[in-house]
């Protein structure tokens, strides 16, 4: 994507005020490695290689999240060893099916967030998030069961 494009999307992104609009443009811009139905997304910044995000069916982000899929510390470590064979790190950032993501999230390259999993807000999450999980924290950790968690919201309706 050139540059000009890419900050013509940037824009678009902003002005765009409904979230499940936003994620339906950029569903259909193909931004995302995969982007499945019924997304909101609060958050306009999506990191510097949105190609390497994936996204299920039903994913619901809040504002403030973070995606780095990478990590330059490299270019710390080329400059004092004056070495520039050390490469950066990459990764993808994959998230499953029906899953909500706290507001100041972030999450870091090469993780995996499995199907029905409820991220809390605030959160670091540096490692998998496995199916069916409540998990929050710096790092991020298991805290509880989507299926309980969701119980207890029916139980206030």
């Amino acid at each position: 994507m050139s540059r000009a494009k890419r900050y013509f999307t940037l824009a678009k992104i902003f002005l765009i005020r409904d979230g499940y609009k936003r994620a339906d443009y950029l569903r259909r811009k193909k931004y995302f490695k995969k982007c499945g139905k019924h997304c909101y997304f609060q958050p306009w910044n999506f990191g510097t290689e949105p190609f390497m995000l994936s996204f299920g069916e039903n994913v619901h982000v809040a504002s403030g999240v973070s995606f780095v899929s990478h990590d330059i510390t490299a270019m710390m470590f080329r400059y004092t060893d004056n070495d520039q064979s050390i490469k950066i790190r990459r990764g993808p950032i994959s998230i499953g099916n029906n899953v909500f993501i706290g507001s100041n999230t972030t999450l870091l390259y090469d993780v995996k967030i499995g199907n029905n999993v409820i991220i809390g807000a605030g959160s670091l999450v540096n490692k998998d998030i496995p199916d069916g999980s409540v998990a929050a924290g710096v790092p991020c950790r298991v805290i509880g069961s989507y299926d309980e968690y969701k119980k207890k919201i029916k139980r206030r309706i």
